[in-house]
């Protein structure tokens, strides 16, 4: 993979970055908290998983292995 096509990867939508954001707590995102806001946003739960990275935001509590 390029670079070019690894940064095309890690894109993430405005709105869903403040978004994470803004449910993070102490620096976490609980796994049903990040499916339920990309519900909420309609986007894929990656999405929310990418922005989480970009932001180094740790998803924890995991179920389904989305992230």
């Amino acid at each position: 993979m390029t670079m070019e096509n690894a940064k095309k990867d890690n894109q993430v939508s405005e709105r869903v970055i403040e978004a994470v954001k803004i449910k993070a707590v102490n620096g976490k995102l609980s796994c049903p908290m990040a499916r339920a806001l990309a519900k909420e946003l309609n986007v894929p739960a990656k999405e929310g998983g990418k922005a989480a990275n970009n932001l180094g935001i740790k998803i924890h509590s995991c179920e389904l292995d989305c992230f």
